[in-house]
């Protein structure tokens, strides 16, 4: 019994003292949460990039209009002109470009990728616009 006496009186010093809680604190949940730390606002002693980003223009978002068989057939039949565009930009985009490139309405724009990995924008014009005189001042005709 003398060894037992002797290693509960080790451990009641051990709970007393304050070494022995030093850094342990009681946990009530079942899972670690990371504590939250302070960050700092970065301070960066020069520009990742050196130059910035620029808008596109209407110049490289419309690359060509295209003169296929096809595409001159939709020229005469449904008043629509076809052209290889850019293939990051989307149909307002297009829209925008037309309309300022060659000062021409649109009704719609639709889009399609070639196997080829380019983008095609058929432009249906308004029906104030002619695709005919509108192909021959850009020059598809």
């Amino acid at each position: 019994m003398a060894g037992g006496a002797k290693a509960a009186a080790v451990a009641k010093k051990l709970t007393k003292s304050k070494q022995g809680r030093k850094g342990t604190r009681k946990h009530t949940k079942v899972h670690f949460y990371r504590p939250q730390t302070q960050t700092l606002d970065r301070k960066p002693k020069y520009k990742r990039k050196s130059v910035d980003k620029q808008e596109p223009s209407d110049y490289s978002i419309i690359k060509y209009p295209l003169t296929t068989e096809s595409s001159m057939k939709l020229i005469e039949d449904s008043n629509t002109l076809v052209f290889i565009v850019d293939i990051k930009k989307n149909k307002r985009q297009i829209k925008k470009a037309v309309k300022e490139l060659y000062q021409i309405d649109c009704d719609k724009v639709n889009t399609l990728i070639t196997p080829k990995g380019l983008k095609k924008a058929y432009v249906r014009l308004s029906k104030d616009f002619d695709a005919l005189d509108v192909a021959n001042r850009v020059g598809v005709i």
